[in-house]
């Protein structure tokens, strides 16, 4: 296990708020979803998708 950290910046033509609830509300659904042949699933562990929510990705071995 480890701590991976990154940055990136973009220039969209998306509304800001839009393009937040996509990356932060809607992430789980989103993600396995834009990425298919990375992520494979994203579940609820605790919680029920808000603050202090423990979510499990399951990546596809690559």
């Amino acid at each position: 296990m480890g701590v991976f950290i990154t940055e990136s910046e973009q220039v969209t033509t998306v509304a800001p708020a839009i393009l937040f609830k996509a990356i932060v509300l809607d992430f789980s659904n989103v993600f396995p979803k834009a990425l298919p042949n990375l992520c494979k699933s994203v579940e609820i562990v605790e919680g029920d998708g808000g603050p202090g929510t423990i979510k499990e990705f399951t990546l596809l071995q690559g």
